[in-house]
């Protein structure tokens, strides 16, 4: 999975940046220190100016790629969304089962440990960090409207309604596919912040899966209790 992986190249809405920044050096430099950088520092104290600093190029120079910090940050939710789709059709390729390929895209979604892997560039452990904290702050914005016309979200939407239609495949009348699926991919993320921030919020266990335990049970049984 990760030789497949490494060799990926993400594809994204030209809106989500002013330059593709995967066309040059110095545009992958940007992306793979600022996602070093946002981890390190939080999205809040992350600056374009501290990021010029860390890769030694003018300020300026990033501004040719993204417009700000906020679309920045989208585009790299958007990678993670354009990654683990691409990771989900791998995985499940081969399996018939609409409910164990359910069970296993709930299981990618509430994964927390990438090995260190990279892809383009860009260390996974670091990246899925930074989704757990700080992916909500790139549409709880007064701009939301604006960037979901334009495109900005269309990698996690487009996830979501993968895994939405494996639900249908599983009972085609249930009426809340979408709802169901953005609850838990959104709650497995607070539940992950949760246990390592906020314990008394979460029911921690040593399993290393008892996100992803909880969450499949969840879906299974609103399917299964609401055709």
């Amino acid at each position: 999975m990760d030789d497949l992986l490494s060799g990926f190249k993400v594809k994204l809405n030209g809106n989500l940046f002013l330059s593709d920044p995967s066309s040059s050096k110095l545009g992958r430099k940007i992306v793979s220190h600022a996602v070093m950088l946002i981890d390190e520092l939080g999205f809040e104290k992350f600056t374009f100016k501290k990021l010029g600093e860390k890769i030694e190029s003018p300020e300026a120079s990033i501004y040719r790629y993204f417009r700000s910090k906020n679309q920045l940050l989208t585009y790299l939710i958007s990678c993670y969304w354009a990654w683990l789709e691409y990771q989900l059709v791998i995985e499940t390729a081969n399996i018939p089962s609409a409910e164990l390929r359910l069970e296993k895209a709930i299981a990618l979604v509430t994964k927390n440990n990438f090995n260190h892997s990279v892809v383009d560039g860009i260390e996974m452990d670091q990246l899925y960090r930074i989704v757990i904290s700080e992916s909500s702050k790139s549409y709880l914005t007064k701009d939301v409207d604006k960037a979901n016309k334009e495109g900005a979200y269309f990698n996690y939407k487009q996830f979501v309604g993968r895994l939405a239609a494996l639900i249908k495949e599983i009972s085609p009348r249930y009426k809340y596919p979408n709802m169901l699926l953005s609850t838990i991919i959104e709650g497995a993320h607070l539940q992950v912040f949760f246990g390592e921030h906020l314990p008394g919020l979460t029911n921690k266990q040593k399993s290393a899966n008892y996100i992803t335990k909880f969450y499949v049970n969840l879906a299974l049984q609103a399917i299964k209790n609401n055709p």
